[in-house]
């Protein structure tokens, strides 16, 4: 794949708003634990629980093993093959094949490449000679071989296996890694979405204390006979559909804790993540150049190892063409008497080369090697099509950040301004110029206009993540070793689940309560708390 000189989208100023920077030569690259990025200490402890505790690691890091031992054991074939084959037998032939010279010791045969005599009787009757064939004698029969077997690899068609296994372990090892890099994204972005749902529930319940003073407020101005039941009643709707909205946001709370509980390998009975308020800011992240994706994504590595794996299978296909030499020879002992086993008369032996040739086949062959052409061409394919997705994925991430920047600003104006509106529609509410429908409708704008905020605050932190992930997260190609050694040895050796320390106890409820130091009256509340008292000179 030829790689373009720069990402389109890492053109431009204001890096460090956008959460990015280009990559200088001099610039620290991401590092292999890349969520310290983010400076939250509860994140991290969850993230180092991932390589020790996560079932779909777990099975990954076995499949690599796998793949490394059929690697050696492809290579032992280009070592000779020696086998010993020790054995005793009792065995008794038949008379019908004593008769005709066959049979093991005792019978005219061949017995352990041992030709051996029938045994006969002579019986003299009247004087006349005659000569009988008997049955074999019972006998024992003792054996001591040696086999050796070497095929010569003459067309690399071992070689090629060797290659071809070895290339596939190699691209296991990448998706072992790969799986690892997903599954700490998936982490961190559950993360990120657990404490967006503790903000919001705390946004909603700072929104429920005001919706509460603004009901006071009109009861108080019902009570004086300057106001109606309706608008007592339209702020009590209010109040309990924002009470609804603050429940309903720990469903997905707990959703995302159970989720993180699953992906650290802990069942969700016992992990529990307490409250913490969210003020994250972006990181920096060293961009880097297009090119360098080749080298720093698993997957991009998986998938060029496949392709290395399938043009060694051309060469094994290939290699059915040509004949087979295998060097064997045998060598040992045998006899009746185990106490003459060794003796130098029982020894045997033979050695000698063969050659095997596939004459006909149906053109078998020419189809195993076009099959091996075709699959190399997919995996090619394949390849370049991880490539280009990879640019894709940093382009897009890069294009978002830079994007929700601008909207971020935005968004936070929109909320200022309907904040200063639900100020100024109290305020003409109170003097009897404006209806009560209107401070509704500029309240719940302004509660719609903090959780878009918050919204673009969390596609922000997910597109950060995305975008380390995209840029392969502080892995590199030179860390196929590595990832091998982490898998004869892995973290703690067992595989077995490890629930944090501060969930030691009992897990506590979910969602966890907001603390009432967090629920702190704004100037929106102070407004309406200032307004409690009839205005003087007042109309209503």
């Amino acid at each position: 794949m030829q790689p373009p000189a720069a990402f389109k989208e890492a053109g431009g100023g204001g890096d460090a708003a956008q959460g990015w920077k280009i990559a200088e030569p001099q610039d620290a690259v991401i590092r292999n634990h890349w969520w310290e990025m983010y400076n939250d200490p509860e994140l991290n402890e969850l993230e180092s629980r991932v390589a020790i505790s996560n079932q779909t690691i777990i099975a990954a890091e076995a499949s690599y093993r796998a793949a490394d031992a059929l690697a050696r054991e492809a290579q032992s074939q280009l070592f000779p093959t020696l086998s010993i084959n020790p054995s005793a037998t009792r065995e008794k032939s038949s008379a019908s094949l004593a008769a005709i010279g066959g049979g093991s010791v005792g019978t005219a045969g061949s017995v352990g490449g041992t030709t051996t005599t029938p045994t006969t009787t002579t019986a003299t009757t009247t004087g006349t000679a005659s000569t009988s064939s008997t049955s074999a004698q019972t006998h024992n029969l003792f054996e001591l071989p040696l086999a050796l077997s070497y095929q010569v690899d003459l067309w690399g068609s071992i070689r090629n296996t060797v290659a071809q296994n070895r290339f596939a372990a190699q691209a296991s090892a990448a998706t072992l890694a790969n799986a690892l890099l997903s599954t700490q994204t998936t982490l961190a972005e559950d993360y990120f979405e657990l404490r967006v749902a503790d903000e919001q529930r705390r946004i909603l319940d700072i929104t429920v204390v005001a919706y509460q003073a603004a009901l006071r407020l009109v009861q108080t101005l019902v009570a004086t006979g300057v106001d109606s039941e309706a608008d007592v009643a339209a702020a009590e709707s209010q109040l309990d559909s924002a009470m609804a909205s603050a429940t309903d946001v720990g469903v997905a709370r707990a959703q995302y804790e159970h989720a993180i509980a699953v992906l650290i390998g802990v069942a969700p009975a016992d992990f529990s993540i307490p409250y913490k308020r969210l003020d994250q800011p972006l990181p920096n992240i060293p961009v880097g150049v297009p090119s360098d994706l080749l080298e720093r994504r698993p997957d991009v590595a998986a998938a060029e190892r496949a392709v290395a794996e399938s043009n060694a299978q051309i060469g094994v296909a290939r290699a059915a063409f040509f004949p087979a030499l295998t060097l064997s020879a045998a060598g040992g002992y045998e006899s009746t008497v185990i106490g003459k086993l060794f003796n130098a008369p029982n020894r045997f032996w033979s050695v000698g080369p063969s050659l095997a040739q596939t004459l006909f086949d149906g053109g078998y062959r020419r189809a195993a090697v076009a099959q091996a052409r075709a699959q190399n061409d997919n995996e090619a394919a394949t390849y370049r099509a991880t490539v280009l997705a990879a640019f894709q994925s940093v382009e897009d991430n890069l294009a978002a950040l830079r994007i929700l920047a601008t909207e971020m600003g935005q968004a936070h104006k929109a909320t200022t301004a309907a904040e200063r509106s639900v100020e100024l529609t109290l305020v003409l509410f109170r003097q009897g110029v404006d209806s009560y429908v209107n401070v509704i409708t500029v309240q719940n704008t302004y509660l719609s206009a903090r959780e878009a905020e918050l919204a673009v605050q969390l596609k922000q932190l997910t597109a950060s993540v995305n975008l380390i992930n995209g840029l392969g997260g502080g892995w590199a190609a030179s860390q196929l070793a590595e990832t091998a050694r982490f898998a004869a040895h892995p973290p703690t050796g067992t595989g077995q689940s490890l629930v944090p320390a501060e969930n030691a106890g009992p897990a506590a409820p979910n969602p966890p309560p907001v603390p009432s130091d967090e629920i702190k009256a704004d100037q929106i509340i102070k407004e309406i708390e200032g307004m409690m008292a009839p205005v003087p000179g007042s109309t209503r």
